[in-house]
């Protein structure tokens, strides 16, 4: 017999949380005379998987070999959909490890798989977990052509899995990652069906965005937040104490015996100094002071020095490889018309800026790409965290942006009739 107000209360013990215990609910049972169906309540299925793991090793030539894992949907036996990602700069891992809690490209991963994707990520040459460098030789002797070849390995490597189907493949690049896949798709065409570029890279990644980081980035937050007066200068006291341009002043002469910046010593430094010993102030004037520090730093991070390099950014020969490389802008228009494009963008990306990717998406009309999307998220940044525009916010990836690839990658892998 259907009995309205049991359900209503039961749904309700549910909906809030559980307040009334199993105990509870048996006493009201007991005396209300209900009876209760022989079936176990199941209130949350936390450990029921729903995505798989397999993990492979793939052989990137010369010896050199790097760790990679495939996730896949829990049920199931395909052929399931492919895709692979990308990794940015540095010394990514496959789950594109920032700290501890926050794993991009694990996250996009298991978030596709549990939708029906196979999905295979990998480790960047000479790097393991969490941002470290397990071979400093491979590691400091990489080029963006091993990069490019790697990805194309790991595109071979997945197009060959046995529930694979080889003809719905995508490729998904974040930052660095989005100056390969053109490249990948480009040499493979009849392999990729789509191609995602997630904080894109339009100009020389060295040339203007490292210089656009480093430099006009900073210079314009010193103008922008720092001098409240306008007058064109930022005090000592409010540089060392900001965590966007404090490296500017961190000289090892400067610095006290724990390492921190010591700002009495800067300050008599500083008023050494004869612009400020005509003014009489402890102020960097930001455009012939701070402004040249800016660019003494870019050119120190971009000299070519072939000594060993365990910078976990990215060393010299890696540096002068990409200083080389032909902008993406050129590239992008040489993309098979056969091959769908997305472009993912935080609009408050401070690592790869906004016009980026409308440089881009302005290149694919010019050239009449006939299958190519821009969508733009307002307040995001570079790993799609809330952001502002002048520093990487970092925290999990923004479910509308999840929501987004996988309804766009979902529509773009049809299988054929």
């Amino acid at each position: 017999m259907f009995r309205p107000f049991k359900n209503f209360v039961f749904v309700m013990a549910l909906g809030l949380g559980l307040i009334l215990s199993f105990e509870m609910l048996t006493h009201f049972s007991t005396s209300m005379n209900w009876t209760f169906l022989p079936f176990p309540v199941a209130f949350a299925q936390h450990d029921l998987q729903t995505v798989k793991y397999r993990n492979l090793t793939l052989d990137l030539d010369n010896g050199v070999t790097t760790e990679a894992q495939l996730s896949y949907p829990a049920i199931g036996k395909g052929p399931f959909p492919g895709v692979l990602l990308v990794p940015g700069s540095g010394a990514t891992d496959m789950n594109s490890t920032l700290n501890e809690h926050v794993k991009p490209f694990w996250q996009i991963a298991n978030y596709l798989s549990e939708r029906g994707f196979e999905v295979l990520r990998y480790d960047k040459r000479g790097v393991g977990p969490n941002l470290s460098i397990q071979n400093s030789n491979v590691w400091g002797n990489m080029t963006v052509t091993d990069l490019i070849s790697d990805a194309e390995t790991a595109l071979n490597v997945l197009s060959q899995q046995p529930d694979i189907d080889p003809n719905r493949i995508s490729i998904v690049g974040h930052s660095e990652g989005t100056v390969i896949v053109p490249r990948v798709a480009i040499d493979n065409p009849a392999k990729v069906k789509n191609i995602v570029l997630m904080g894109a890279v339009a100009q020389n990644l060295i040339k203007d965005i490292l210089y656009y980081q480093v430099v006009d980035l900073r210079a314009n937050y010193a103008k922008q937040v720092l001098d409240i007066n306008h007058a064109g200068m930022v005090s000592i006291e409010q540089i060392a104490s900001d965590p966007l341009l404090d490296d500017v002043i961190r000289d090892p002469f400067l610095l006290s015996k724990d390492n921190a910046i010591n700002v009495t010593t800067i300050k008599d430094s500083v008023e050494n100094n004869q612009e400020n010993q005509s003014n009489k102030t402890t102020y960097l004037s930001i455009d012939t002071q701070i402004k040249p520090l800016l660019l003494g730093e870019y050119e120190n991070k971009t000299s070519f020095n072939l000594s060993k390099c365990y910078n976990i950014i990215g060393c010299p020969l890696w540096i002068k490889s990409e200083t080389e490389l032909e902008p993406n802008l050129i590239t992008i228009g040489n993309v098979s018309k056969s091959i769908n494009i997305l472009i993912l963008q935080g609009e408050n990306d401070s690592a790869t800026p906004l016009e980026q990717s409308l440089l881009l998406h302005q290149r694919l009309d010019e050239v009449d790409h006939p299958s190519h999307a821009l969508i733009t998220y307002p307040n995001l940044g570079h790993f799609f965290y809330p952001s502002s525009k002048w520093q990487t916010g970092l925290g999990p990836v923004d479910p509308k942006v999840l929501t987004d690839l996988y309804s766009w990658l979902i529509s773009h892998s049809k299988q054929k009739a």
